[in-house]
């Protein structure tokens, strides 16, 4: 279980893929203090466990069902990733309950920019859109945020200048894929309704 509130801007150092398997080598300065072999890590959102630790690199192994319903499948060595730490139980919550069980991917179809001010679109399936509404939570690539406007086939949110420059959601253009995670109680109270 994670906050959605990102800690480090890590980068991918190396991935090596296999059958059915890949393994990132992330490095991370802050997220790897702390951490051992068999703790979670949000990795832009995706909850994934740490096989291995060698200094400040942290090693995951990244099943196929998850590279291919997630953003991971993508990644390229040098890429800027979300990185958190799984909460502890007497933590603050600062941002909302974050599973890291993705429910789908989006496509950033604009970003509106001015002073201190970043609008982002994300065009989605109708089946991710039932299960967001305005000004409930969304996680997007690790990141809790606040939902804008919900459309047809798109929702927006909007960056304040910290989560720009903090997070990897401040080097995105507008074609790129993310990460989308609902907000888990908003599943729960639709998916409770329609039986």
């Amino acid at each position: 279980m994670f906050s959605g509130i990102v800690e480090e801007l890590g980068w991918v150092e190396k991935i090596r893929k296999d059958v059915n398997l890949t393994t990132l080598c992330l490095r991370a300065k802050i997220v790897s203090k702390g951490i051992k072999i068999g703790d979670s890590v949000s990795v832009d959102g995706v909850c994934l466990t740490v096989t291995q630790k060698k200094g400040e690199r942290l090693f995951f192994d990244v099943m196929k069902e998850t590279l291919d319903k997630t953003i991971l499948g993508k990644l390229k060595v040098k890429e800027r990733v979300n990185l958190e730490r799984a909460l502890k139980v007497n933590d603050r919550i600062s941002g909302h309950f974050v599973t890291g069980h993705i429910d789908g991917v989006g496509e950033i179809a604009k970003i509106i920019k001015g002073k201190n001010y970043v609008e982002m679109h994300v065009k989605a399936a109708r089946g991710l859109i039932r299960y967001i509404v305005p000004k409930g939570s969304i996680c997007i690539n690790g990141v809790s945020l606040t939902v804008g406007i919900v459309g047809k086939n798109y929702f927006s949110f909007f960056l304040i200048p910290y989560t720009n420059e903090l997070t990897n959601l401040g080097l995105k253009k507008e074609g790129q894929r993310v990460n989308v995670e609902t907000d888990v109680l908003a599943k729960y109270v639709l998916n409770r309704h329609d039986i």
